[in-house]
């Protein structure tokens, strides 16, 4: 409950890049900023604001890029996926049978 709390104050923004199959995302918040750089279909590393580990990768499917990652610590998979409708990013995640959902306004 604490971190969904203060999940809700981050102010998070993401700027996402493509060039070809490589992208470089820009994460800032009140509580961190981070870059990022994957390529396609390519696993790589990452940790989540709470330091929660996970190996994985994303891929385009359509519109929607996909992420399927395996956490460190427990081996329990998360799936996310990340579209643009409009002037919103919609970041969906699955865990344990649990969906969320978060919406990105353009600036």
């Amino acid at each position: 409950m604490v971190k969904r709390k203060l999940a809700a104050h981050d102010n998070l923004k993401i700027i996402i890049a493509q060039e070809g199959d490589k992208f470089n995302v820009k994460e800032s918040s009140n509580f961190r900023n981070i870059e990022i750089e994957f390529t396609l279909g390519v696993t790589f590393e990452y940790a989540l604001a709470d330091g929660t580990e996970l190996s994985g990768a994303w891929t385009l499917e359509g519109d929607v890029l996909k992420g399927i990652f395996k956490r460190k610590d427990n081996g329990k998979d998360l799936t996310t996926t990340r579209i643009v409708q409009g002037d919103e990013l919609i970041q969906s995640y699955t865990y344990e049978g649990v969906d969320a959902k978060r919406i990105f306004k353009r600036s």
